[in-house]
């Protein structure tokens, strides 16, 4: 059972499977312990993450709910003229499939599932960076992506994490994926990132951005909820 809701939801908290599966959270640490053992998943404090990055379409189920609730907010973010950068996460996918009535947008993905939703629509123009096609992913990565990304000067960048840590700030499930979203935001005004909360309190691979490094933190959750609060010091939530 943990093992499903680890590759369902891409991690757990050893806290909350405890009361949900009634048993104490030492077993659970046994649980998490042996399952690493075993290669389906990775220990971090507090729970445990999915190993190694996910297809696009295993990422896509995920939370889908939740997801949906952080592509409404970040909707009236997103201006109707100007250039922004999207990232290839499925959480921001679903924004792109959501976006209309833009007046003259320049949308620059490594996303290929972000730039076929966006490519046509009235007001868009999707561009790709370029680059290598991560097989894991979907997404485009390398050198070539790097620099697609490093020609433009973007209004904003809006991104997901694979986990978002109070103290260490956000991480990526791989370092190709971390280089591509680092050169986005590298040439961007502010970095909007938008996590579900089953990612507070995780890490993965790939360092990314420190709290000081993003503008605003979009998530599902309720902007008063007190899962929220080791990151307003460091960030504006919403």
């Amino acid at each position: 059972m943990i093992e499903q809701r680890i590759r369902e939801n891409g991690s757990v908290r050893i806290d909350e499977l405890a009361v949900h599966l009634g048993v104490s959270e030492m077993t659970i640490r046994r649980d998490l312990d042996e399952l690493e053992a075993l290669g389906t998943a990775r220990r971090v404090r507090g729970g445990a993450v999915a190993v190694g990055p996910e297809p696009f379409s295993e990422r896509h189920r995920h939370n889908a709910r939740a997801k949906a609730r952080i592509a409404d907010r970040l909707l009236d973010l997103i201006p109707d003229h100007g250039t922004v950068a999207f990232d290839a996460s499925s959480t921001v996918y679903r924004l792109a499939t959501r976006l209309d009535g833009a007046r003259d947008l320049v949308v620059v993905t490594n996303g290929l599932d972000t730039f076929q939703s966006l490519n046509g629509k009235a007001g868009i123009v999707a561009t790709l960076t370029g680059g290598s096609v991560e097989p894991r992913t979907g997404s485009l990565v390398g050198p070539v992506a790097i620099r697609g990304a490093e020609a433009f000067l973007f209004d904003a960048f809006v991104c997901s994490a694979a986990a978002l840590d109070p103290s260490l700030g956000s991480s990526e499930a791989s370092l190709e994926e971390a280089e591509v979203k680092r050169a986005l935001s590298s040439r961007s005004g502010r970095i909007i990132l938008a996590v579900d909360h089953t990612k507070l309190g995780t890490r993965a691979q790939a360092r990314m951005f420190g709290l000081d490094e993003i503008d605003l933190l979009v998530t599902d959750l309720d902007p008063d909820d007190r899962a929220l609060d080791p990151y307003r010091v460091g960030v504006k939530v919403r």
